[in-house]
């Protein structure tokens, strides 16, 4: 055979494949359908000069929050750690991620054995998984809101972001756990083993990384939910940044965004690489 040629086998088993022109030409038509639907709903009425004039100063701002001498805030907001300035009010946005991070992959735990078929079965599984998607259905900022009639303040952000985590951190791990290594488990079961000794040394081990590289997406996701959550009085930066924008004070909305970038930034760093090592030695 000549090189470059597909040999006659070859040729018969792509010939055999199915086409699927039909499926393929009406995927492509919902998708266009949708496409055209969703445009319609879009209305372009011209650009607002107001709202354009607020993102220029903005990003004036932005590079020197200074720009307007009677209103300096360098020294007042970004430089101080009172309650109001910016290194403070980040810290509170951490701590209300990380809490409520915590307190939801935990809570998320009993949920996802709840939810494992190889755990309860399909009936158990099921009332499991509803119970998740339920809680998934909520926007995290509907929970902020309800839980502010609760308790105002980062209470109600720590219990909002608990509440949210447990759709998603429960849903990652059950996908977890279905994938158990059973064969170990059977050998512990050989020897003898008690059920405490299978959990301990045959299941946490198992676990334990990718729970943990959960809670860490997780924790990386919260810290932009903390900053949204305080928009509506849930604590943390948020409230101080929409205050700003709303009284077109445009210098401490700099330091806002001065403050919330470079800790988001280096989250995402640290919480890729600390993943990368968990999911490493659970691979390993």
């Amino acid at each position: 055979m000549e090189r470059g040629q597909v040999s006659p086998d070859v040729l018969r088993t792509l010939n055999k494949e199915p086409s699927n022109v039909f499926k393929k030409t009406f995927a492509i038509a919902i998708i266009a359908a949708l496409s055209i639907w969703s445009i319609s709903a879009i209305t372009f009425e011209g650009i607002n000069d107001a709202g354009l004039k607020a993102v220029l100063n903005v990003v004036k701002f932005f590079f020197w929050p200074d720009s307007n001498p009677e209103k300096p805030v360098l020294l007042k907001y970004f430089l101080s750690f009172e309650r109001y300035a910016v290194p403070y009010l980040m810290y509170e946005t951490i701590m209300i991620a990380f809490v409520g991070t915590l307190i939801g992959a935990i809570i998320s735990i009993p949920f996802a054995f709840l939810s494992s078929k190889n755990i309860t079965g399909k009936f158990g599984s099921f009332v499991g998984s509803l119970i998740i998607t339920l809680i998934r259905t909520v926007p995290i900022f509907i929970w902020g809101l309800i839980f502010i009639r609760v308790k105002g303040g980062a209470m109600a952000g720590v219990l909002a972001i608990s509440v949210a985590s447990i759709g998603m951190i429960s849903k990652l791990y059950v996908e977890v756990i279905e994938d158990i290594d059973t064969g170990i488990l059977e050998a512990l079961d050989s020897i003898g083993a008690t059920t405490l000794q299978k959990i301990r040394f045959g299941i946490l081990p198992q676990l334990t990384a990718s729970f943990l590289s959960t809670a860490i997406y997780r924790f990386e996701i919260n810290v932009k939910n903390a900053t949204i959550l305080g928009m509506v009085g849930a604590g943390g930066i948020g409230f101080t940044l929409i205050d700003a924008l709303g009284s077109f004070n445009f210098g401490v909305v700099a330091v806002c965004l001065w403050g919330i970038i470079p800790v988001v930034l280096l989250i995402e760093f640290f919480s890729t690489r600390i993943r990368a090592r968990l999911t490493g030695s659970a691979e390993s």
